[in-house]
């Protein structure tokens, strides 16, 4: 599906069915240098399970038109105008990395768009290390051989994809050359820059919106310690480990993953 709205033609995938504003819709939301299309078991699972789904590619990702927002206050923006512009008034908020700090940050803006949220290999605040910031600015293929290695656990990396002729590492190397040169800087630069997370964090636990924390126990981009800090400042958040799961949970267990998805949201 389309969507032009902010001046630009957005392109929203729906899991296959059209999004009916009479049903409860869920919004994934994609992390840096990604796009919708590492939602493909969730959202489709959602799409034919008595749910709208809303999965964009963010501005200046994918499909998407327009410059890539730099800020993660400008992104939460996008994603309440675009949950409206798509005829729903609220919506459960799935995000990833990046992805998490928009959910955060629109709920805290936005609280009227925000049904829950759901933190997928998050940190707050989410810094990135010089040595990746320099790397994805001026030598983008060592940045995400480094992102590459660091978001996949041992078995993301020696194979054991659950679709048989899947590989992980390369699926996912592929997914991030195809974004446009200077998006992975950008975005990175964005997580790097957020210092709204712990306000957002406190407006989001005063509303009572509730809240989902799914962590991996391998994840070296967002590692446990931080889960516990981001669970303090959510202290009525349900909490799910996926055991052995790096941080690219999407794809090392998607099955895991959707399981928690489907215990929160339907609850």
């Amino acid at each position: 599906m389309e969507l032009t709205f902010s001046g630009h033609p957005c392109y929203v995938y729906t899991g296959g069915k059209t999004p009916d504003p009479a049903l409860p819709a869920v919004v994934f939301i994609h992390g840096a240098q990604q796009d919708h299309s590492c939602w493909g078991l969730q959202s489709r699972w959602f799409a034919h399970h008595g749910h709208a789904v809303l999965a964009p590619d963010l501005p200046g990702h994918g499909r998407s038109a327009g410059e890539a927002l730099a800020s993660v206050e400008a992104i939460a923006d996008w994603i309440a105008a675009l949950v409206a512009a798509a005829g729903f008034a609220r919506a459960t908020l799935v995000g990833h990395s990046m992805g998490s700090l928009v959910a955060i940050e629109t709920a805290a803006r936005h609280p009227e768009r925000a049904a829950g949220i759901v933190l997928i290999g998050s940190s707050v605040p989410m810094p990135v290390s010089d040595a990746l910031l320099g790397a994805a600015r001026h030598d983008e293929p060592k940045a995400m051989g480094m992102i590459n290695a660091w978001s996949h656990s041992q078995r993301g990396l020696m194979g054991g994809n659950t679709a048989p002729g899947m590989w992980m590492y390369g699926m996912n190397l592929r997914l991030m050359e195809r974004q446009d040169p200077g998006t992975l800087h950008n975005d990175l630069a964005a997580c790097h820059n957020y210092a709204h997370g712990e306000a957002a964090a406190a407006a989001v636990a005063a509303a009572g919106c509730p809240s989902l924390i799914v962590a991996g126990s391998r994840d070296l981009m967002t590692p446990a310690r931080n889960t516990r800090a981001l669970a303090e400042m959510l202290p009525h958040a349900r909490i799910v480990h996926l055991p052995a799961a790096g941080h690219a949970m999407m794809a090392e267990q998607p099955d895991a993953l959707l399981d928690a998805l489907i215990g929160f949201i339907h609850a």
